[in-house]
């Protein structure tokens, strides 16, 4: 019921920004959340920052102030965005969009992933 194509991403240095995007095409009329999630190498997935459809945002404590996480709808797609600012080493990670989709689907889909790299 969804596709999921991820841009963006890439080697930054620390200090630096990047923004990553994520364009939703399919039941755009179910989207509940959309969300961020990243996994370093030998972590486990963690949750970034999410949006809902109502455009509530929460973010992971580490990158509040940072990051902002935000949507914009258009007729056929839904972009989300994760803008990255004053990036850190330890935001080195593969980051994975995310959209829950509502009832009567009730069903996660998944992005391809994109790496960030940040260096010191």
């Amino acid at each position: 019921q969804m596709q999921l194509v991820e841009s963006g991403g890439g080697l930054a240095q620390a200090g630096g920004s990047l923004r990553l995007s994520c364009a939703a095409s399919g039941r755009l009329d179910r989207i509940h959340t959309m969300r961020w999630y990243r996994q370093a190498p030998g972590k486990q997935r963690e949750l970034v920052a999410s949006i809902t459809s109502g455009d509530s945002t929460n973010y992971l404590d580490s990158v509040k102030g940072r990051f902002t996480i935000s949507r914009d709808n258009a007729r056929n797609t839904v972009t989300v965005y994760l803008q990255m600012n004053n990036l850190k080493p330890e935001d080195t990670a593969v980051y994975y969009c995310n959209v829950y989709l509502g009832w009567p689907y009730s069903q996660d889909y998944w992005g391809q992933g994109t790496q960030v790299t940040v260096s010191s």
